[in-house]
């Protein structure tokens, strides 16, 4: 039993990633269809965390199209067509100016997220030596190995956002929430063996 609890929190530990935050270059915000994570970037944009915010998103590959917003729909009722811009609505109507906001609409999975941001960053050429991942809790350390791996060069710290109740205390007493996190489990190793193979 004692070892099957050290597992479960050594699990805990790895997927929840919650760092301290610094002054940063750029906040990114990967899509979905909840308005928390690009909440949670506009407040740090506000704190004076960075001065640019890059929400990068098309849609889910398995859905091949906006599913549409999964909370707080009457205060975000527009007619979004991608995650990015149902995104910027969010940032918008969360006070931050149009000028702020880059654009990446064209990614339909997390390792794309970060591939295009990098791409948008690089044409902007703004140097990011310092940056902010906005994420769901659970998603926490695959997208972060995701972004790390497109920039190696930058300090990546993840300021995560509690999207469906699933938490690093309460995760492994739902059936939602183990099959969530172990599915995180189960992703990380398949894909990115499957990287590694390509290298």
């Amino acid at each position: 039993m004692r070892e099957y609890q050290e597992f479960m929190k050594r699990a805990a530990d790895f997927i929840f990633v919650d760092d301290e935050l610094q002054k940063s270059d750029i906040i990114f915000v990967p899509g979905n269809g909840y308005p928390q994570n690009a909440e949670r970037a506009a407040q740090l944009y506000h704190l004076g965390y960075a001065p640019y915010i890059l929400p990068s998103g098309r849609y889910s590959i398995t859905a091949g199209e906006f599913s549409g917003v999964l909370v707080n729909k009457e205060k975000y009722n527009g007619d979004y067509e991608t995650e990015w811009e149902f995104m910027k609505d969010v940032l918008i109507k969360n006070g931050v100016p149009e000028q702020a906001i880059l654009c990446e609409e064209h990614a339909t999975f997390t390792y794309e997220n970060a591939i295009y941001s990098r791409q948008v960053t690089d044409a902007t050429g703004i140097e990011i030596k310092k940056a902010i991942l906005c994420c769901k809790s659970y998603h926490a350390r695959r997208a972060l190995m995701y972004y790390e791996l497109l920039y190696p060069e930058t300090e990546i710290r993840v300021s995560p956002s509690c999207t469906d109740s699933i938490t690093k205390e309460n995760w492994n007493q739902s059936e939602e929430g183990i099959d969530s996190v172990t599915g995180e489990i189960q992703r990380l190793f398949k894909q990115f063996s499957l990287m590694l193979d390509k290298r």
